[in-house]
């Protein structure tokens, strides 16, 4: 059985090493854009992994490369799409080579923008941007005081997102509120992930998230909001919480709980509510003191699971995820490849049956837990390896090049293996479950 890689959550504060560290997310965003295309370049050994693997289809039409005619419609536009911005591209360069007039380099420009653009727009995205699932959940427990919304990342339309939306509300059993990140084509997705990670730039649809969100949090009738993101919807989604946590109360933000898939974001901001607060876990990580950052924290839970063949997530989080201070949130990590939300992130985490619900046991879940104790006491994290004063607990260093476990110290009672299921919050939730807080 494959192991999963856990890295529980930063403190946050003050601390770090002195090691040298990517430049900061708040810096020169041209010197941000340089270091990005050069990280893009060495990660390039992933590229495959992002459509493998493409078979099978285990919940047929819903999965992205399933053979329905809707699927493969998208994929033909897409596959269009490509081939026509890499022609704009190149077209764009020998312009300034063989010095084309101004005049006609901006009509050309213009032109073919305005058709890609009525491409996306009434073959892939559609008109609406906020689109809810469809499933019907009248016999289901019901969540009135929960509000779970999602947002989607590239190369999304209108057909993959409710796709999307579906398998997430199959999944946990809930209805989902899902804003568009509308496409426009993947090269043009990646320029836009470029300059929203760079230079901060909220798109429309980051607002209309912010808004979605923070008009739930400030809703008395909820008592929970569940923020679930994607690939590109993780960049968006970490403006987003900048800005809540910048306009909305304390007290409204302890409702919001993150959970992202292929995080493409650079940084994920979750301070601590007060200086206090943070220097009592920072004092109870000193000591090895189990649940040590998790209460302080304004957001209580947010949670990251990546594939390590993906490669989408090793630009994003995975990348960032061990730099101090600089992105908050437990990682789950697993051994694969894929980087398509419903084929092979929820099917490996969140596997259904023929009755379209969760299985209790799959192999994601059921996976040992690896931890990298000498980077948890590096970069100061949230007391969850110090909470396993357990028998032969397994121990590893995710940062050696050779692939060695070992048991922790042995104490009193038979040994024990820590399961994926027994840190994942967001497992608690399936099948229209709850976890206790």
């Amino acid at each position: 059985m494959s192991t999963v890689t856990f890295l529980p959550s930063q403190i946050g504060g003050a601390r770090g090493n002195a090691q040298p560290v990517p430049i900061p997310n708040t810096g020169n965003p041209f010197k941000l854009l340089g270091s990005d295309i050069i990280l893009f370049i060495k990660c390039k050994k992933h590229l495959l992994g992002i459509l493998s693997p493409w078979y099978p289809w285990p919940t047929g039409p819903l999965d992205e490369l399933y053979p329905s005619p809707a699927n493969l419609f998208c994929l033909g536009v897409h596959g269009f799409l490509f081939l026509y911005q890499a022609a704009f591209i190149v077209a764009v360069i020998l312009s300034f080579i063989l010095h084309a007039p101004l005049p006609w380099f901006v009509a050309g420009a213009g032109l073919a923008l305005a058709i890609n653009w009525a491409i996306c727009r009434y073959l892939l995205n559609g008109p609406r941007r906020v689109l809810h699932s469809t499933v019907d959940l009248s016999r289901e427990k019901q969540h009135p005081k929960e509000f779970w919304i999602f947002l989607n990342g590239v190369t999304i339309g209108s057909h993959w997102l409710q796709q999307n939306l579906n398998r997430l509300a199959y999944t946990f059993r809930r209805p989902i509120t899902g804003v568009h990140n509308m496409t426009a084509g993947l090269i043009f997705d990646i320029v836009q992930c470029l300059t929203e990670r760079n230079f901060s730039y909220s798109t429309q649809d980051v607002r209309d998230g912010y808004v979605q969100i923070k008009q739930a949090l400030l809703d008395e009738r909820y008592e929970k909001v569940v923020f679930i993101l994607h690939s590109q919807g993780g960049i968006e989604g970490g403006l987003i919480v900048d800005w809540l946590l910048a306009e909305v109360p304390q007290d409204c933000m302890r409702k919001l709980e993150v959970y992202t898939f292929g995080c493409a974001a650079n940084h994920f901001n979750n301070p601590h509510q007060t200086r206090g607060g943070q220097r009592a876990a920072e004092a109870q990580a000193d000591r090895e003191e189990p649940g040590c950052g998790h209460g302080s924290k304004v957001i209580r839970h947010i949670e990251h699971y990546a594939n390590d063949g993906d490669l989408v997530a090793q630009w994003g989080l995975v990348n960032f995820i061990r730099v101090p201070n600089r992105f908050m949130g437990t990682l789950f990590q697993r051994r694969g490849g894929g980087h398509l939300l419903n084929l092979h992130y929820l099917h490996a985490i969140f596997p259904l049956d023929n009755r379209m619900r969760v299985l209790e046991n799959n192999e994601f879940m059921d996976a040992p837990v690896r931890f990298d104790p000498d980077g948890v006491a590096a970069d100061a994290r949230d007391g969850e390896v110090a909470s396993l004063q357990v028998p032969e607990a397994e121990v590893v260093n995710i940062n050696s090049p050779v692939d060695v476990m070992s048991p922790r110290s042995p104490t009193n009672g038979e040994g024990m293996t820590y399961r994926v299921r027994d840190f994942s919050r967001l497992w608690r939730y399936r099948n229209g479950g709850s976890p206790q807080d």
